[in-house]
C-alpha cells in the first residue's frame, strides 16, 4: 500500500491519471464528460496523435538502423612528411641463368611479327646491348633449369578475321590460344591491337621461363649501384644519404628504389611548399634494349605512395620522358571512414580473411593480389609470377601445368568482373592517405646548356653519352602547399541525435517530457496491479 495507489475502480485511476498527468489533451476527455461529442473528438485526436508519434519513431529507427553517414571535411596545416617516392628504369634485367631462353624468345617473337606483318626484325636488334646478370652459388640449379625447360610452341600467334564492324570494313584480332588440360575446352586471348597482342603473348611465355629462377635471389649482390640510374638526388636543398632509398627489382620495370620508404626519418619533414623544398632528381633514362618486348617505353616510371606500402607500378604511376624537365606537385588528402556497422574497412587488416603475401601495411591492391594468388594455386596448382607465393607453393610454368594459362586467365577475367569474393572480403583501410598530382615539363636540358650539363655530369658521375638529350631526365617532386584536406565520416544519426529526435516529436505530439513517459509507466503498473487484485478478490469470493 506504500508502493501502490489503490483505487475503486479503473474509471477512477483514469480520471485521476487525466486530471493531474503532465500529457497535454488528456484533461479534455475527462472534463467533456457530459459532452460525448467532445470526448470522442479528443478520444480520436489523441489516437491520432499516438499513431503519427510512433510512426514517425518508426520512420527515425529505419534510419537509425541502416546506419547512414555523413561526411565533414576539414582544413589543417601543419609540418608533415615527405611521401614515399619509387623509380624504376624500365630496364629489367637478363638473368644469366635463363639468358639462353630469352634468346630463344626473341627469336620467336621476331618470327611471329615476320608472320603477321611481314617485317623481317634482325635479332641484333633484341641482343646488341644485352647484358646478363649472374647468380653465384646456383650453378646446379641452372644446368638442370637449361636442360629441364623448353619454350612451348603451342601458343602461336594468330591473325583472326571479325566482321562485326559497324562499318563494314573487315576486321581481324590478334591473339594465342589457351586450352585446358584435357583440351576439350579452348578459347582464343584476342586483342583489337596487334601490339597488345605480342606483349602480351611475349609476357606470357617470359613468366614461365623466369618461374626457373629460385623465389629469393639476393639482386644487390649483382646490381650496378644506385648513381647508374640516379646522376643527382637533393631534397630540400641538401644531397640524398645512402640510407635514404631501398632498391628491388620488378620483373617488368626494371630496377627500382624507393626513397623514404619507412617515413620515419626527420631529414624527410617537410616544413616548406614549392619546387626548392622538394626533391630532385637527374635520371638516367637510357633505353638498354635487355627485353624490349617486355615494354615498349622508354624513359622512367616514377610513383608516388605512402610510407610501408608496396608500390604496384603496373596499376599506378607515370612514365617520365627522356630529355624532359618535369615538376610534379603533389597535394594530400586524408580519408577516414567509420568501419563496423558504418561501412566495411579495416584499421590494419589483421581481421581480414585474406592472408596477406607482402610484407608491407595493408592496402586494398595488397590484398586483392594476395586473395588472387590464394585461389590460382588452389585453382591452377601454381602461383601467377608477378605476385608473391604463398608457403609450399611454386611458379606456374607451362612444362609442369600445361594448363596454367587457360585456368590464369578465366580466373583473372572473373576478378576484373567482380565475380571473384576478392572484392567481398578485401575492405579499403578505415584510415588512408591520398595524393593528387599535377605536372608541368619542359625541354631540358636546352639546346644552348646541353654541352656543359653533359661535361658536369661526366666529371661528377662518369656520364658518358653522345645522344641528343634522349637519355637524361629531370625530376621534381614538391609539395604544392602544407594544407592538407581531411575527409570524414561520421554518423548521420547518432545516440544522442537518435534521443533528441524522438524528444522532440513526443514533444511536438504531446507538449510533454521524460517525466510525462514515467507517469505512462505508471498508470500502466498501476493498472496491472489493480487488475491482480481484482482477479484475486474474485477468486477469493468464488471459493468461499
Amino acid at each position: 500500500e506504500g508502493l501502490i495507489e489503490f483505487y475503486d475502480s479503473f474509471k477512477d485511476m483514469f480520471e485521476f491519471f487525466c486530471k493531474n498527468t503532465t500529457i497535454h489533451g488528456t484533461i479534455r476527455l475527462v472534463c467533456s464528460g457530459s459532452n460525448r461529442m467532445k470526448t470522442a473528438f479528443w478520444t480520436l485526436l489523441l489516437l491520432a496523435s499516438f499513431g503519427m508519434l510512433y510512426w514517425q519513431f518508426a520512420l527515425m529507427f529505419s534510419q537509425y538502423w541502416a546506419y547512414p553517414v555523413v561526411l565533414t571535411m576539414s582544413m589543417h596545416s601543419e609540418p608533415k612528411m615527405f611521401p614515399a617516392i619509387t623509380i624504376c628504369n624500365l630496364d629489367p634485367y637478363r638473368f644469366e641463368m635463363v639468358s639462353e631462353h630469352l634468346v630463344q624468345l626473341d627469336h620467336m617473337a621476331e618470327e611471329s611479327i615476320a608472320f603477321l606483318y611481314g617485317i623481317n626484325t634482325s635479332a641484333s636488334l633484341f641482343h646488341m646491348n644485352e647484358k646478363n646478370i649472374h647468380i653465384n652459388d646456383l650453378s646446379s640449379i641452372g644446368n638442370l633449369s637449361r636442360s629441364s625447360f623448353k619454350l612451348s610452341q603451342n601458343f602461336s600467334l594468330l591473325r583472326m578475321s571479325d566482321h562485326s564492324n559497324r562499318s563494314g570494313k573487315k576486321h581481324s584480332n590478334v591473339g594465342f590460344r589457351l586450352c585446358n588440360a584435357t583440351g576439350g575446352n579452348c578459347f582464343y586471348k584476342t586483342y583489337s591491337s596487334g601490339m597488345d597482342a605480342i606483349l602480351e603473348w611475349y609476357r606470357f611465355h617470359y613468366m614461365n621461363i623466369m618461374s626457373q629462377l629460385p623465389v629469393i635471389i639476393n639482386i644487390s649482390d649483382h646490381e650496378e649501384q644506385i648513381e647508374d640510374m640516379v646522376y643527382s638526388c637533393q631534397y630540400d636543398g641538401e644531397p640524398c644519404r645512402p640510407s635514404d632509398y631501398v632498391h628491388f627489382h620488378h620483373p617488368v620495370f626494371g630496377s627500382c628504389y624507393t626513397f623514404n620508404s619507412k617515413g620515419t626519418d626527420p631529414f624527410w619533414t617537410a616544413t616548406k611548399p614549392g619546387i626548392p623544398y622538394g626533391l630532385s632528381l637527374i635520371l638516367r633514362a637510357e633505353q638498354k634494349d635487355h627485353i624490349p618486348l617486355l615494354s615498349t617505353v622508354a624513359g622512367v616510371k616514377v610513383m608516388i605512395h605512402n610510407h610501408n606500402q608496396t608500390p604496384f607500378l603496373e596499376h599506378e604511376g607515370f612514365d617520365i620522358r627522356p630529355g624532359i624537365a618535369t615538376t610534379i606537385g603533389i597535394q594530400q588528402d586524408e580519408v577516414n571512414r567509420l568501419g563496423g556497422n558504418y561501412g566495411k574497412c579495416t584499421t590494419n587488416g589483421n581481421d581480414v580473411n585474406v592472408k596477406l603475401l607482402y610484407n608491407n601495411s595493408y592496402t586494398l591492391q595488397a590484398c586483392l593480389h594476395s586473395c588472387f594468388q590464394h585461389i590460382m594455386v588452389q585453382k591452377c596448382g601454381c602461383g601467377y609470377y608477378y605476385y608473391p607465393l604463398p608457403p609450399g607453393a611454386e611458379y606456374c610454368n607451362y612444362n609442369k601445368q600445361p594448363a596454367w594459362g587457360h585456368c590464369f586467365y578465366q580466373l583473372y577475367s572473373r576478378l576484373r568482373n567482380h565475380h571473384l569474393n576478392c572484392f567481398d572480403q578485401c575492405p579499403k583501410p578505415c584510415r588512408e592517405s591520398l595524393y593528387k598530382v599535377s605536372a608541368g615539363t619542359a625541354k631540358w636540358p636546352s639546346s644552348k646548356s646541353q654541352d656543359w650539363v653533359r661535361q658536369a655530369l661526366r666529371h661528377q658521375n662518369g656520364y658518358n653519352s653522345t645522344s641528343n638529350r634522349k637519355d637524361i631526365a629531370k625530376v621534381t617532386i614538391f609539395y604544392q602547399q602544407l594544407n592538407y584536406q581531411s575527409v570524414n565520416e561520421s554518423p548521420l544519426l547518432s545516440d544522442n541525435l537518435l534521443l533528441s529526435s524522438m524528444g522532440s516529436q513526443w514533444s511536438l505530439w504531446f507538449g510533454s517530457s521524460v517525466l510525462s513517459v514515467v507517469e505512462m509507466f505508471e498508470l500502466l503498473i498501476d493498472t496491472l496491479v489493480l487488475s491482480l487484485l481484482f482477479c484475486y478478490q474474485r477468486f477469493r469470493s468464488k471459493k468461499t
